[in-house]
């Protein structure tokens, strides 16, 4: 059974040694990384479609933007902050600080299906002066020795280091102390790493799922709502966490939102053959999504034209008409199938939407200003998007994350490197202090 104390305890001796510390080794690291996504990029844009069978081109520039991001900001994000003193202190004396300083080993666990968008955390990371252990998920195979290979080039492991492996190898890390863990995936393994994380009091950062809600209401452009639920469905075959899981939708709407949903996979083409449409991750999850087809108890109202093929992978798009108790309700779909409901307007869909778990997603498509309003302020989850579905988890500047059930904390730029940054409130008393540069701090 391997142990991993060894390598947990190389990094917490190198991050105690105050290695990572200057802004000098921070950028060093975050060089090395962006050597490593220009010159090993292709390989890693080619070990993705060797996974899923689609474009990982997207995934490098993504990455590469931020690391770019962190080396601009570098110096901004870290810099200690200076307060007014007064009050119970002396203002002529007496000096107060917030100093940003790094928190320790992190331990970043990431998941197949956009396996190196979701380890960028390791980006913030390094560049907020901490050490990172990645475990990239064993379902990516391709990706996981991929990313080794190129890390092993560049970086001494007392620093950074992939460790690659199924289920042991993460229950054997999850058993050492870690300073912070980050995790995407589902629900149930997330409480399975809080609760190792808790042995030690270890902080978390779990980004999750849900049954993210589409509300289309009567006065929606419904060729828009369909052109972007086909998009949705057309990324990665609907595996992702920020997917739209199902429609709540009036009978009025609800067959022109079928007709046009049809109409516009048709224009995609044949989707064996589009390169822009994924596979299934392996054949456990194909099973998995035929499984919940055949469980439905609701009425295929459309389905995409090709064979479906386990050993390929390929399983083409459906649509269903179905009740609230269906059993495509009951677990995230994550997968090419979109489940229906008929609701007879916004009051009816947002008691739907609030009694259920806090999805990682919301969406509405209306043009009423009124209905807009309450779909936002009357349902919770990690985000919003009106008239549009996904398109907020790829913006640079804002928080991503998750609320209840479909996450604890945020992401996304500083808003990671933040979380990888302890606020450190310092008083200096006797005018020691302004014999102290700031930026020495």
């Amino acid at each position: 059974m391997p142990s991993y104390k060894s390598l947990v305890d190389k990094q917490r001796t190198y991050f105690k040694s105050g290695a990572t510390r200057s802004l000098e080794k921070r950028k060093h690291a975050l060089n090395q990384l962006k050597a490593m996504i220009e010159e090993d990029g292709e390989e890693l844009a080619n070990a993705i479609f060797q996974d899923l069978h689609r474009d990982g081109h997207m995934e490098v520039g993504m990455t590469a933007r931020a690391i770019d991001e962190c080396l601009q900001k570098l110096e901004e994000w870290s810099a200690p902050t200076k307060l007014p003193s007064g009050g119970l202190l002396d203002p002529n004396s007496d000096q107060l600080y917030i100093v940003r300083e790094p928190v320790g080993v992190v331990l970043i666990i990431s998941p197949w299906n956009f396996p190196l968008i979701t380890s960028v955390p390791l980006v913030q990371a390094l560049a907020a002066g901490n050490t990172v252990i990645l475990k990239p998920s064993e379902l990516a195979q391709h990706t996981a020795e991929a990313f080794e290979r190129v890390v092993k080039k560049r970086f001494n492991e007392e620093l950074f280091a992939v460790v690659n492996g199924a289920v042991q190898e993460t229950t054997d890390l999850l058993s050492e102390r870690f300073d912070h863990i980050v995790y995407t995936g589902n629900p149930a393994v997330a409480k399975v790493i809080m609760s190792a994380a808790a042995k030690h009091l270890t902080p978390v950062t779990l980004e999750l799922g849900g049954k993210n809600p589409t509300v289309i209401l009567d006065d929606a452009d419904v060729e828009l709502a369909a052109e972007k639920i086909v998009g949705a469905k057309m990324m990665n075959c609907g595996q992702i966490c920020i997917n739209p899981d199902y429609v709540l939708t009036t009978s009025n709407t609800k067959p022109k939102l079928i007709s046009a949903i049809r109409e516009a996979f048709e224009k995609q083409g044949e989707l064996r053959d589009n390169a822009a449409f994924a596979r299934i991750i392996n054949e456990r999850h194909f099973d998995r999504l035929k499984a919940l087809a055949s469980k439905t108890n609701g009425k295929l109202a459309w389905k995409a034209d090709g064979e479906e093929d386990r050993i390929g992978k390929f399983l083409p798009p459906s649509v269903y008409e179905i009740e609230a108790d269906d059993e495509l309700m009951k677990d995230e779909i994550f997968g090419p199938i979109l489940p229906i409901i008929t609701v007879d307007g916004i009051d009816q869909a947002l008691h739907f939407i609030q009694e259920r778990e806090k999805p990682l997603a919301a969406y509405i498509f209306s043009k009423c200003p009124e209905a807009t309003r309450r779909f936002i302020t009357e349902t919770w989850s990690g985000g919003v998007c009106v008239n549009d579905l996904q398109t907020h988890a790829f913006v640079s500047n804002v928080p991503f994350g998750g609320v209840g059930n479909s996450g604890v904390g945020r992401i996304n730029g500083k808003y990671s490197f933040d979380n990888f940054t302890h606020e450190k409130t310092v008083l200096i008393r006797g005018g020691v202090g302004k014999e102290i540069p700031l930026n020495k701090l």
